[in-house]
């Protein structure tokens, strides 16, 4: 494929990256079809919320919810709702990633990450059009000031809507990252799912998270 520049008939090819981006961008059908299946999950999972926040709440004083601010679609500042799962709110300079046996965490947290439904929250991001149910993983500001500072492509990731979930993490991009190259390599999945991304490809990454992230070995 290619684009006419309007200069002596020359052309040059259209960059995937672009080309993807544009897509999901346009894509109406996204866009209507997320906005239903958040509404109705929130529906459907109320009865479990309300579970979820009483034992948070009876095991450690403090709101159900955790906020905290993320980068979006254009780099833009939005605020991302999770179950608490943390004895410690984190939104500052200093954000410092989860580990295996954290202290930090607290008993019931441990079981809702291990389990991902301290995720589900953000299908309420998801119908205010902040996150789709499938893009790239948002992260903390401080993180992606540190990284965006050591990795060239890093902000490309911010041409579509985070996701709930997405290739990276489907294609076992996902935990912490301990050093640069492990964000680069959960960076460039990102930028994959961009080039490629078709609506048959975000329910093929759907199915594949509802298959593999329960219990998933590296959510702690």
């Amino acid at each position: 494929m290619t684009r006419d520049m309007g200069l002596g008939g020359t052309t040059k090819p259209a960059d995937p990256l672009e080309t993807g981006a544009d897509k999901l961008a346009n894509s109406k059908l996204k866009r209507i079809l997320y906005f239903i299946g958040a509404f109705f999950g929130l529906l459907v999972l109320t009865p479990l919320f309300i579970a979820v926040s009483a034992l948070i709440m009876l095991e450690s004083p403090g709101s159900p919810l955790f906020r905290q601010r993320r980068s979006g679609y254009g780099g833009a500042t939005f605020v991302i709702y999770k179950f608490r799962t943390m004895r410690v709110v984190e939104d500052g300079p200093v954000v410092v990633q989860a580990k295996r046996d954290d202290q930090r965490v607290t008993t019931i947290g441990a079981l809702l990450r291990r389990t991902s439904v301290d995720e589900l929250p953000q299908l309420i991001n998801v119908l205010k059009g902040e996150m789709s149910l499938v893009g790239p993983r948002p992260h903390a500001l401080a993180h992606d000031d540190y990284y965006g500072a050591r990795i060239p492509e890093y902000d490309l990731r911010f041409k579509t809507k985070p996701g709930l979930t997405g290739l990276a993490q489907v294609e076992g991009r996902r935990g912490p990252t301990p050093d640069v190259a492990s964000m680069a390599a959960r960076v460039e999945k990102d930028l994959d799912y961009i080039r490629e991304w078709s609506f048959v490809f975000d329910i093929k990454i759907l199915l594949r998270t509802v298959l593999i992230f329960a219990f998933h070995p590296a959510a702690y």
